[in-house]
């Protein structure tokens, strides 16, 4: 068996930058953190032939062509993996519509994992990339790349797309306190309200391509999260506020529905108490808002948007990693024969993790 753990994510600035619409065009620019909310993953080999996988149903198959769940089944083709495997999965936050990037997440997290399957390893690069790959080309998904690359690389990073296709990751070097200060500075409120990305990034992205004004907002946002990055190495953690505001004012007018009445009247509910800036996470309309407030202001914004539940969370350092592995330890010989059984041998357990993953394998 194989357990890969991958963060979720939540995204500062510059999203809508990875779409290709933009960044074929001029580099685009998008400042993320990896934070401290999982999806797991669980790969095993099955006794007969057929593939079992396991979400929020349960498909039962014989081939890698009858699986319906489009990210799993791209994955196992990518691998030339085809069939005796079953792969279970699930998630620390709703894995749907909720803008944590909980899709490439996902994808990430099962790559890792069936690569370890398969005895091999397989570095940042390469995982993003080949998610890259499934969700966008194999797929046909409307997304950009930014979630693909914080997932498998983690901690709180600078990403540059590039139109000849590369990607440049940067860790942000500052000071630990102002880490810190942006970590407790910032509240993660879910609104109860999920929605499909697709539409809205469908949308932003014609746009993007024919529209001079979305254009133009875009390469705002760009120039946005390069003024983050330099602020955070300057260790300037007092403008990220100010920052995100001036992004969010200019992003919920790159497509129809990123934002609604509601959202607004949120934002500005929060904006009153002692936040300076926010946003909705992801694609927009809806998901988690995301604030940015001195925590001396956080209990009274808390009280003023009572519909809303607080998520606590840290950012997490790592990207997808392999937390467990079992694999067959040498088999013992009983009066010089092999024996028919041999023993599992567990690495890198992390008892907690099988555990949850055991128990809850299917729920995601």
């Amino acid at each position: 068996m194989i357990i890969s753990r991958t963060p979720l994510r939540i995204s500062f600035i510059g999203g809508g930058t990875d779409l290709p619409a933009f960044y074929r065009r001029e580099p685009g620019m998008v400042v993320s953190t990896a934070i401290d909310k999982y999806i797991y993953i669980t790969v095993n080999k099955k006794f007969d032939h057929w593939i079992r996988a396991s979400y929020s149903v349960t498909e039962m198959v014989e081939s890698v062509d009858e699986v319906r769940h489009d990210l799993i089944r791209e994955s196992l083709r990518l691998l030339a993996l085809d069939g005796g495997i079953e792969i279970t999965s699930i998630s620390d936050i709703p894995s749907q519509g909720t803008g944590l990037g909980s899709s490439s997440t996902y994808t990430v997290g099962l790559l890792n994992a069936l690569h370890a399957y398969r005895g091999e390893y397989a570095d940042e690069h390469r995982l993003a990339g080949e998610a890259c790959q499934i969700e966008l080309d194999r797929c046909r998904k409307p997304i950009g790349k930014q979630d693909q690359y914080i997932a498998a690389f983690g901690g709180l990073k600078s990403i540059q797309f590039n139109p000849d296709e590369t990607v440049y990751v940067d860790p942000i070097i500052c000071r630990s306190a102002t880490i810190r200060r942006l970590e407790e500075s910032l509240l993660l409120l879910y609104t109860g309200r999920t929605r499909s990305a697709d539409t809205i990034l469908r949308q932003q992205t014609r746009l993007t391509a024919i529209d001079r004004g979305t254009e133009a907002r875009a390469r705002k946002l760009s120039e946005l999260a390069r003024d983050l990055r330099r602020a955070l190495c300057e260790n300037r953690s007092d403008v990220v506020g100010e920052l995100m505001h001036n992004a969010w004012e200019t992003k919920k007018h790159m497509a129809p529905g990123i934002t609604t009445e509601e959202i607004d009247s949120w934002y500005d509910r929060a904006r009153a108490q002692g936040a300076i800036g926010g946003k909705i996470l992801g694609a927009g309309g809806g998901g988690f808002l995301l604030l940015y407030a001195p925590l001396v202001h956080h209990q009274q914004i808390i009280r003023a948007l009572p519909e809303l539940r607080r998520v606590p969370f840290h950012f997490e350092p790592q990207g997808s990693k392999i937390i467990y592995i079992e694999e067959p330890s040498p088999q013992p010989r009983t009066h010089g024969l092999e024996a028919d059984t041999a023993p599992m041998q567990a690495h890198s357990i992390s008892a907690e993790a099988v555990s949850a993953v055991l128990e809850g394998a299917g729920a995601a």
